[in-house]
């Protein structure tokens, strides 16, 4: 460890740009299908990722041998490496690849085999194919990054933790370049049995973040990616720069397993941290990409939180989840994907589900359709189960 490095320190040192972002979600595969769809006005049946070909990642054997979970992710990686421009094989390189539960599909089929078949018949592979680190070892071995590797399992707080802790590597000097974000694939049976069974998932199937009538989450699947590189490096090798992370926070609300601080006082100290750590002012925020479960208490917390730090100013609000439902892990890493197109593109998608604001949520939440906007900096939340909380700043490239 470097002197003086400390992974909950701000992040400080050499600037850290995004030169690539990648995207597997529910809207098929890439960015591009991602964007198109948050910009449709409509919300999809089935939040599953589609069936996709992907014989560049693999042949037919090794494929088989991957968890959907860490298919998804390799996939997103895949795009953002290339559009990032790197070499194929970079080792001054992390691999920083978050998740929440891991090769949750993979477990549970084979529990079933167990059970029908008997203990001969189980994978050889099926303990790589669960455990939660197989995301970032995969990514790892595809781009021959040798610097660390390591997994992020914070709920669903942990995509954004894990882009915090990859732009601390890169700040830092330890490495040059950082693969980093999320990816999950749990909707199964027992999963949503235990999120319903705990009155978290909509009992209509609708998502509907900040929304009077919301009354809990769909559950989502996918995987987001971005490349992080320091200033110097991507200027040096000539890379489009895409975005910078000009900050990132990470504080917890000591207050419940599952349910936030209702004061959002753990939020609040979140985002107030970030915007310390990138030494922008409350004022200087242009968009909110929110956490925006759809859960009664979650966006009624989130609420508050935003209120507490922009007070009158109400910078206008999303929450993708309308759209996507929530990825659990993957959710922070795509919100800061969204982040960037936002950037890019000049334009805040709006809440899709949302029709009528609870009228104990005071922010400025974009309905309907998307809505142009000069936008220079973000602010980008995510806060999970445990009191977990992770904000990023994702700013236009100085």
């Amino acid at each position: 460890m470097l002197l003086g490095f400390n992974p909950d320190s701000p992040i400080e040192g050499r600037r850290v740009v995004v030169t690539g972002i990648g995207a597997t979600t529910c809207a098929g595969i890439g960015t591009q299908a991602l964007w198109h769809a948050l910009l449709s006005g409509l919300t999809p049946d089935d939040r599953h990722v589609p069936s996709f070909d992907a014989s560049h990642l693999g042949g037919p054997k090794e494929l088989r041998r991957l968890d959907p979970f860490t298919l998804f992710s390799l996939a997103a990686a895949d795009e953002a490496w290339t559009q990032s421009g790197l070499t194929p094989k970079f080792a001054n390189a992390a691999s920083i690849i978050a998740t929440g539960i891991g090769g949750l599909q993979s477990l549970t089929e084979q529990f079933n085999l167990l059970n029908e078949r008997g203990a001969s018949r189980i994978s050889p592979f099926l303990i790589p194919m669960m455990m939660p680190n197989a995301a970032a070892a995969a990514v790892s071995m595809r781009f021959g990054t040798r610097g660390p590797c390591e997994t992020i399992t914070t709920a669903c707080a942990a995509g954004t933790h894990a882009i915090g802790y990859a732009a601390r590597l890169v700040a830092s000097g330890r490495v040059d370049v950082a693969v980093a974000g999320g990816a999950e694939a749990v909707i199964t049976p027992i999963s949503i049995a235990g999120f319903a069974n705990m009155t978290a998932l909509s009992t209509r199937g609708l998502s509907r973040p900040f929304d009077v009538d919301r009354d809990g989450f769909v559950m989502g699947e996918g995987a987001g990616v971005l490349i992080l590189e320091s200033f110097e490096h991507a200027l040096a090798r000539g890379a489009t720069i895409l975005a910078e992370i000009r900050g990132a926070g990470s504080t917890a609300d000591a207050h419940h397993l599952t349910a936030p601080d209702p004061e959002g006082t753990g939020a609040t100290a979140c985002i107030r941290l970030t915007l310390h750590d990138a030494q922008l002012d409350p004022s200087e925020i242009d968009h909110v990409n929110a956490h925006g479960t759809s859960t009664p208490l979650n966006d009624r917390a989130e609420g508050e939180a935003i209120s507490n730090v922009f007070g009158d100013r109400r910078p206008p609000v999303t929450s993708i989840k309308g759209y996507l439902g929530h990825s659990l892990a993957a959710a922070g890493a795509l919100e800061a994907v969204v982040s960037v197109l936002t950037l890019q593109h000049q334009m805040i998608p709006a809440t899709l589900g949302t029709t009528n604001i609870d009228p104990e949520i005071d922010v400025d939440v974009v309905l309907g359709v998307a809505r142009p906007y000069e936008v220079r900096n973000i602010i980008s939340n995510s806060f999970g189960f445990g009191g977990h909380n992770g904000c990023l700043a994702i700013s236009q490239p100085r």
